[in-house]
């Protein structure tokens, strides 16, 4: 049965004529109310048509960059390489068409914020979409995912993921770059294991994330390969803990590790931010870097190298991929074989990490 602009409108619980504002575009509408409106077009699938649904169909100047959290720089550095080439001018021969207008859209980590933008970015018949960062692990997420994306791929959007693992079902997407998290986080907890280290606490990130299962899948891979507890019997590892990827996190897990075992000799961010949090509360516990504690983190950021003492991490080519995205996305690139290309983890040792001592007071 066909779905009708009626059929929205009972759904969402306005006039037709709203629902009509919303989808044009040409009359303010609450931000609420267009919320409400959009759901419910998604949910019916309703779909434009006669004349309205050829111009549907037809892509517009626009360009979609969705992030987490834009004052991160690790989505920062990716949004703004990726605008820098979507800000080119091409030669009109692509896909994709000539110069485009890039719109960042902050998701805050939030599912229903990401389906949003991405159904905002469907009425405006975008061009092309980027998607930065992790993905939520969660299988109801990432088949509303699939479905809104198809939507897109068939009205003739580009679809871009930037260190996002490919969705199960991936056939409306362009492109994948992803990055290997997982041999990045095994070569960092390698190194810490050769230097002498045995007790090392990892500081992860949200347990609903891929980019945390895969980081720290690398970490306890190390630590079997070495023969070392990765996690108890139970699942529940005392030398992990879990919180949000900023300096806040890193500071109270960090705290909470060294109660739980005075002896970690090494501790592990999830990113730098938390390393840097992690830095903190060593130093809080009178301990001193690396000479008591090693501290290593993950992305090099660009502060990472100026801490003191130099921060161990791992280096994402952030800038160098979130390029690649925006030129995969006006279509100036061709897209990797099979459409997948896995960007290679650098171990960048620094003046943090250290072999441990012996006989630093317990």
């Amino acid at each position: 049965m066909t779905v009708t602009l009626a059929d929205v409108a009972a759904r969402a619980r306005v006039s037709p004529a709203t629902v009509s504002r919303v989808l044009n575009g040409n009359y303010p509408v609450a931000a609420t109310t267009r919320e409400r409106v959009l759901r419910a077009v998604d949910d019916l699938d309703y779909v434009l048509n006669g004349p309205a649904s050829s111009l549907a169909a037809a892509t517009s100047d626009l360009v979609g960059i969705l992030v987490n959290d834009i004052a991160d720089p690790f989505f920062g550095i990716m949004a703004g390489a990726a605008q820098s080439e979507i800000g080119v001018p091409g030669d009109g021969t692509s896909r994709a068409g000539g110069e485009k207008l890039a719109v960042v859209c902050n998701t805050g980590g939030s599912p229903e914020r990401e389906l949003t933008y991405l159904t905002l970015l469907q009425r405006q018949r975008a061009a092309a979409v980027v998607l930065t960062g992790g993905a939520l692990e969660d299988p109801a997420h990432q088949a509303a995912m699939a479905a809104k994306l198809g939507r897109l791929a068939d009205a003739g959007t580009r679809i871009v993921f930037c260190g996002r693992p490919p969705l199960p079902e991936n056939d409306a997407v362009t492109a994948v770059l992803t990055f290997d998290n997982r041999g990045g986080g095994r070569r960092l907890t390698e190194h810490l294991i050769s230097l002498g280290h045995r007790r090392i606490g990892y500081v992860a990130g949200p347990l609903e994330r891929t980019t945390t299962r895969d980081r720290l899948e690398g970490h306890r891979a190390a630590m079997r390969a070495a023969g070392l507890p990765a996690e108890g019997s139970d699942g529940d590892d005392r030398l992990t803990v879990h919180g949000p990827y900023d300096r806040r996190s890193g500071y109270e897990a960090t705290l909470e590790l060294l109660r739980r075992e005075p002896g970690v000799t090494a501790v592990v961010g999830a990113n730098d931010s938390v390393a840097l949090g992690a830095s903190a509360a060593v130093r809080e516990q009178g301990l001193r870097i690396p000479e008591d504690v090693s501290v290593a983190g993950f992305d090099d950021l660009p502060f990472s190298v100026d801490t003191v003492p130099a921060l161990t991490t791992v280096r994402l080519p952030l800038y160098e991929a979130g390029a690649r995205a925006g030129r995969l996305a006006m279509g100036t690139e061709t897209p990797p074989p099979g459409g997948i290309a896995t960007i290679a983890a650098e171990l960048m040792v620094r003046g943090s990490t250290a072999p441990p001592r012996g006989d630093r007071p317990l």
